[in-house]
């Protein structure tokens, strides 16, 4: 039996089964937590969440902002975006017990002094804090008011956390940092200009997790949604988005003992099927 935290998935479903072949995944022991973002931009969304799904309790999924596009999509809240890939997801049969079962995901997974999540958590915040907030945007996904909340999800502000915050914008700051952010300031004031493709961060910003004195370090946080990051590896940090739906990796790890796997992603466009990768610790 062991556990296994999967990176950025983005409906790249064949990768996803060359993943689980390469470290032997065995669907009766095994668990698995996944990062977030299990749809769009790769082209098989559909494939991914019907897998995933019906691995019921031998699988965690946080969501990420992807995930979130798509339940605000389909509520006809957004707009799809050029590079989105949603369609067959949005027009299968089973659309409806998909997207219910996506969107009583949580927000974050705490188990014991591990926690799992898609962007980051701000500085203020320790775990208690967390899971107590992330707690107010999931009763607001899984109640019957859901669809309004989505409709109040999008924006950049407010850009930190105040604990007076109340409402949509209480929600949104809470969204917007454990799916959305990157780059803070020491005082927990969020950037969201600064596009994923650099890890350079703006004058007087950090990223989230090198921040000095953050009360969730005390915890290792598992997390992806930065493809330029790519894999990064500390005794506090697993950062797992290696870039697979841009052609790089889908990553693995083993938490009982960090093992890496790694399976080498194709360009989409291409028709390239991945290949295993070295398995590295």
């Amino acid at each position: 039996m062991a556990t296994y935290a999967i990176g950025d998935v983005q409906g790249c479903f064949d990768e996803l089964q060359a993943l689980l072949g390469a470290f032997g995944f065995d669907r009766a022991s095994d668990r698995l937590w996944f990062v977030g973002d299990l749809v769009n931009r790769g082209p098989a969304s559909l494939a991914t969440v019907r897998f995933v799904r019906d691995l019921g309790d031998r699988a965690v999924v946080v969501l990420g902002n992807h995930d979130l596009h798509l339940l605000a999509l389909a509520q006809g809240h957004v707009r799809n975006r050029e590079d989105d890939t949603l369609e067959e997801m949005l027009a299968a049969p089973d659309r409806g017990e998909l997207l219910d079962w996506l969107r009583r995901c949580p927000m974050i997974h705490v188990a014991g002094d591990t926690t799992v999540v898609h962007a980051g958590l701000l500085p203020q915040w320790d775990i208690a804090a967390a899971q107590s907030l992330a707690r107010e945007v999931e009763a607001e996904l899984r109640g019957p008011r859901y669809s309004k909340f989505l409709e109040t999800l999008y924006g950049s502000r407010p850009d930190r956390w105040t604990d007076d915050l109340s409402g949509a914008d209480r929600l949104r700051v809470i969204v917007n940092a454990m799916t959305r952010m990157r780059f803070c300031t020491p005082e927990g004031v969020m950037e969201f200009e600064t596009k994923g493709e650099t890890t350079r961060p703006p004058r007087g910003y950090l990223p989230w997790f090198d921040v000095p004195d953050r009360k969730s370090a005390s915890s290792t946080i598992i997390c992806g949604h930065w493809s330029a990051l790519g894999l990064r590896l500390a005794p506090n940090l697993l950062a797992l988005d290696s870039g697979c739906v841009w052609g790089g990796q889908l990553s693995a790890i083993r938490l009982e003992d960090r093992r890496l796997y790694q399976v080498a992603c194709g360009v989409h466009a291409n028709g390239r099927a991945p290949a295993p990768l070295a398995q590295r610790r």
